[in-house]
Parts: C-alpha cells; structure tokens; sequence
C-alpha cells in the first residue's frame, strides 16, 4: 500500500484508507474523497506540491502533505 502523494502524473489507484481525522477528513469527504474513490494524477506544480488530482470528474490540488494520509491500492490501467 502507498500515499495518494506517491502517484505519479497519469498514474490511477482506488483509495484504501484515510488516516487523518478533524477537519481535513471532512474536507476529504466533501470532496468525494473516499474508501474504495478511484483516483488519478493529472499534474503537479513546478515545485513538486501541490498535485492535481482527478476526483469524481472534478480536478482537484492537494498538498502532499495532506495527501500522505491517504493511503491507495495498486495502480489501476
């Protein structure tokens, strides 16, 4: 198993788990951010951080810190 922030550009992986709590769990969720959400990276910044990443349709930036919380399963093609 490995974070979300570990994908590399054009790299899917279904979310396993969550670890954070709080506040930024909600924010995760309100995203559609959840167990079994297939995810993709669609680019990264210059500076290597933020991300972008395909959620449900909808491109969204999270920071790799945030993003080591989430943990993904194996590479979908």
């Amino acid at each position: 198993m490995k974070a979300l922030n570990d994908l590399k550009v054009g790299e899917k992986a279904v979310v396993s788990e969550i670890l954070t709590d709080g506040a930024m769990r909600r924010r995760f969720i309100d995203i559609g951010l959840i167990k079994g959400c297939l995810v993709k990276c669609v680019g990264i910044s210059p500076f290597k951080n933020p991300k972008a990443y395909l959620i449900r349709g909808a491109v969204i930036a999270i920071r790799n810190g945030d993003c080591a919380d989430i943990m993904v399963s194996g590479e979908v093609v």
